[in-house]
């Protein structure tokens, strides 16, 4: 007996915007409300159908871009949600990624009365299970971030290690010694010639990634799924 399938992808877009009561850097994360049934008015991740001529991580771009006019520094193949449940009207598998941007990135994206920003671990009860896609998402980039590199893609090309530093703090939702954080990253960064002037002490000098070494390594499928790596 054949069942049909839908096939859909959905994006998990976090980006670092200022807390608004602490005014501290918090995770954010942009909904888009759904304007038809099933659970009109609701909000939910943005995503949509996959085309039969493209591939998912182009179908998760050009979604996302369509739907709240994103286009990640960072995006990655999170998990597949298949509950034969999942939605009340049909058979639907959703191929979920995640995205990171930066905040001017996030600054320049859709913001209205269908698509709005809230923070990522204050949501609403969402469409679908999409709550419990957010949640698996936190976890996964709070995880990556103790052993990889993928703060990156919050910032730009250089930074400080007090400004990396601050970013793993927002994400990770704790202080971190500066002496032992520095002891840590220093060895994963490329020192520039270039300080920040202007400020009362020792002015800090900037840093970049070793950009030979890929946010994520897929092994055989980098090649294959260039656009799921920046």
């Amino acid at each position: 007996m054949s069942a049909d399938i839908s096939l859909a992808v959905s994006t998990a877009i976090f980006a670092l915007r200022p807390h608004p009561d602490t005014g501290l850097s918090a995770l954010w994360i942009p909904l888009v409300r759904r304007t038809r049934d099933p659970f009109e008015n609701r909000w939910a991740l943005p995503g949509g159908w996959v085309s039969a001529d493209e591939s998912l991580s182009d179908a998760a771009a050009r979604n996302l871009l369509e739907t709240t006019g994103v286009e990640p520094t960072y995006l990655e193949q999170l998990y597949a949600f298949g509950a034969v449940d999942r939605s009340p009207d049909r058979r639907v598998v959703s191929i979920v990624y995640w995205a990171l941007v930066r905040p001017e990135q996030a600054d320049a994206a859709t913001d209205g009365d269908n698509v709005r920003w809230f923070l990522a671990d204050d949501l609403p009860e969402l469409a679908f299970d999409h709550n419990l896609i957010v949640e698996y998402a936190l976890w996964r980039l709070r995880t990556k971030m103790e052993y990889s590199r993928i703060a990156h893609a919050f910032l730009g090309a250089t930074f400080t290690l007090t400004e990396l530093r601050q970013v793993h703090e927002a994400v990770l939702q704790r202080p971190l010694d500066p002496a032992n954080f520095r002891r840590q990253v220093e060895p994963t960064l490329v020192a520039t010639e270039t300080l920040v002037t202007g400020g009362r002490h020792r002015p800090p000098r900037l840093y970049r990634y070793d950009e030979s070494v890929r946010l994520v390594d897929n092994g055989p499928l980098t090649i294959a799924t260039p656009r799921s790596t920046p």
